[in-house]
């Protein structure tokens, strides 16, 4: 696992689940641009009740920083192009609201 940052917009809402011990987790994507112009799909899942809040707190489109281990790894389209995608366990979640000073309930 990579440690590191991941920033773009939220592709979807964010899901509240609920694992076999009966703890709290969500999972949401978030589409990246890379460095070369082409868009990256993260797929993130948090444990930690402040990035659940976070992720859910968000609509689909809104923008968002995220920090912690990811997984890179290909996938192949309809047309049968590969592409790159990245798995995300995020320890730390930004938004626009954290950073206007904005505090979301």
């Amino acid at each position: 696992m990579i440690s590191g940052l991941v920033s773009g917009k939220l592709f979807g809402p964010a899901e509240l689940r609920i694992d076999k011990a009966g703890k709290p987790f969500a999972v949401a994507k978030v589409l990246a641009s890379s460095g070369d112009g082409e868009t990256l799909i993260v797929n993130v899942i948090g444990f930690e009740p402040a990035v659940c809040s976070a992720l859910q707190a968000l609509g689909e489109g809104e923008p968002i920083a995220l920090a912690g281990g990811l997984t890179p790894w290909v996938w192949t389209d309809k047309q049968g192009n590969t592409r790159p995608a990245l798995d995300m366990v995020a320890h730390r979640v930004l938004t626009a609201y954290d950073a206007s000073g904005t505090h979301l309930a």
